[in-house]
């Protein structure tokens, strides 16, 4: 997903989001440890949305205090 998506979602919908992607990142550490995962590649892209949602919520929190 791009950033921009992240930034139209609700602060529920992206705590939502975080859990779920948190959740398909240990699924995909776990494929690829025992040798299933074809694309590792995926665990990057994975990672990087949960940093992508990570700076979404603290822009808000920041935006919120100021």
């Amino acid at each position: 997903m791009k950033g921009n998506e992240f930034h139209n979602m609700t602060d529920v919908e992206l705590a939502e989001k975080l859990k779920e992607l948190k959740s398909e990142l240990f699924n995909l550490r776990f494929r690829h440890a025992s040798g299933q995962l074809e694309n590792p590649v995926s665990i990057r892209t994975c990672k990087r949305n949960i940093a992508r949602v990570n700076t979404e919520i603290r822009a808000r929190e920041l935006k919120a205090k100021a």
